[in-house]
C-alpha cells in the first residue's frame, strides 16, 4: 500500500482530486451505498440511513443492490473496529476539540463543497442619561465574508482476494494491518493541519493551523526549555507572559499548554529544589490553564497557549474516519479507502484579534 495520504480539496469554484471530482459530479457521497457487503443469500446489499436517531435500527433501511460486493457484513466489522482503534491514538489536538465539544457539524456532509462563515465587528453603545428619552447611538455591525474549503483526508488500500478466500475458508478473522496502517495515516495527517507549519489555500479559503494563522500572538521564546539553564521559575515565567498576551488581546481562556515532544520530561521535573510538586503541577495551578498537552507534530521549540472556546477554534466535521470501496477504470478494480471529511478551523474576530499565543 502507497503510504501516500491525499487531501482532495472542495471550494466555492471547483475542487481537486479524484474524491472531490466524484463529489461535485454525483452532487454527494453517500458512505452507506459505497460499502455493499454479501448478505448471507449471496446477494449484495447496501445498508442506507434515512434519518432519525443513528443507534437505531429503524433509521436504516437495507437496499439490494446490483454492485457485486467484496466482503462480508461482519468483515466490514472488523475493518471499521480496526480504524477506530487506530482513530483513537496520537490526535491530542484534535480529540481536544471533541471533548469540549467544539465541533460543528455539517447538516449535510458529503453535499457541503465549502463553509461560507461571517466575523462581527463590534456595534452598538449603551447611553447614560435621565430621562431614557434622548435617542442612543445607533450604527450596524460590519461582517467580513470568508470561506473555508472543505478537505477530504483519504488513504487507498487493497485486501488480496487470495488472503481474504483463505481467511473465510479457514474461518479466521480479516487481516486489517492494511486497514489500520490507513488509519493511522489519515489521524496523523488531520493532525498535522493542527500543529505544523502548513496551508492548504483552494476556492478563495485557507485552513491554517495553531502555527501560521495571520492572527496568532508572536511571543520569543529566550531559552529553549529543553536547554539546562533553564528553571522552573523560567518557564513560569514563560507561560505567565502567554497568558497575559492573550489577556490583552480579550482572550480570557480556558487555555489548553501544548508543548512539543522533547518538553514532556522537563515538565516532569521538580519545579525548584524545595518546591514538592513539578513544573507540570506549577504550571496547572495557573488560572485558567486547564490542561498541558504534548502534541507530537509540534515542532521543537515551539510552546502554544490556546484558549478553547468555538470563537478561537473548531472542528468543522462532515464525516468521521471509515471504510469505503472505491471503484476504478470501469468497476474492473476494486480497491478500498480510508476516509475522512474533516478540518480544524482556526478563528478570529473582525478585529483579527484570537485566544492563541506561540512561544518560539
Amino acid at each position: 500500500m502507497s503510504e501516500k495520504v491525499n487531501v482532495d480539496l472542495v471550494g466555492k469554484d471547483g475542487g481537486v482530486g479524484d474524491v472531490a471530482a466524484k463529489l461535485l459530479s454525483m452532487g454527494k457521497l453517500d458512505p452507506g451505498r459505497m460499502r455493499p457487503y454479501i448478505a448471507s443469500d449471496g446477494k449484495s446489499y447496501v445498508t442506507i440511513y434515512k434519518g432519525g436517531d443513528p443507534t437505531k435500527e429503524e433509521s436504516y433501511d437495507v437496499v439490494e443492490v446490483q454492485t457485486n460486493a467484496t466482503l462480508r457484513r461482519d468483515e466490514w466489522k472488523q475493518l471499521d473496529e480496526a480504524v477506530l482503534r487506530v482513530a483513537e491514538q496520537r490526535l491530542v489536538g484534535i480529540q481536544d476539540l471533541v471533548n469540549r465539544n467544539l465541533v460543528f457539524n455539517l447538516g449535510n456532509a458529503m453535499g457541503t463543497t465549502v463553509l461560507e462563515y461571517h466575523s462581527l465587528s463590534d456595534a452598538l453603545e449603551a447611553e447614560l442619561t435621565m430621562d431614557g428619552v434622548t435617542r442612543a447611538k445607533g450604527d450596524r455591525p460590519l461582517y467580513s465574508t470568508s470561506y473555508l474549503p472543505l478537505p477530504i483526508i483519504h488513504v487507498d488500500y487493497e485486501i488480496n482476494a487470495r488472503v481474504l478466500a483463505a481467511s473465510r475458508n479457514l474461518g479466521n478473522p480479516l487481516d486489517t494491518t492494511m486497514a489500520e496502517r490507513a488509519a493511522r495515516k489519515v489521524s496523523e495527517k488531520l493532525e498535522a493541519m493542527l500543529f505544523t507549519d502548513t496551508t492548504y489555500t483552494f476556492g478563495g479559503g485557507t485552513i491554517y493551523s495553531y502555527l501560521n494563522h495571520p492572527s496568532v500572538i508572536p511571543a520569543t521564546l529566550a531559552t529553549s526549555w529543553a536547554d539546562s539553564s533553564i528553571t522552573g521559575e523560567d518557564i513560569i515565567n514563560d507561560v505567565l507572559a502567554m497568558k497575559q498576551l492573550s489577556i490583552n488581546n480579550l482572550h480570557y481562556g480556558p487555555w489548553v499548554l501544548y508543548v512539543p515532544t522533547a518538553y514532556e520530561t522537563v515538565l516532569d521535573a521538580d519545579y525548584n529544589a524545595t518546591a514538592k510538586v513539578t513544573i507540570r503541577e506549577r504550571v496547572l495551578k495557573i488560572a485558567g490553564i486547564e490542561a498541558v498537552q504534548v502534541a507530537d507534530m509540534l515542532p521543537a521549540d515551539h510552546v502554544l497557549l490556546v484558549q478553547m472556546t468555538s470563537d478561537v477554534v473548531r472542528l468543522v466535521r462532515g464525516m468521521p474516519i471509515q471504510n469505503v470501496e472505491w471503484s476504478t477504470e470501469g468497476n474492473m478494480v476494486t480497491k478500498f479507502k480510508v476516509l475522512t471529511i474533516q478540518v480544524p478551523q482556526i478563528r478570529a474576530d473582525y478585529n483579527s484579534k484570537t485566544g492563541i499565543v506561540l512561544l518560539s
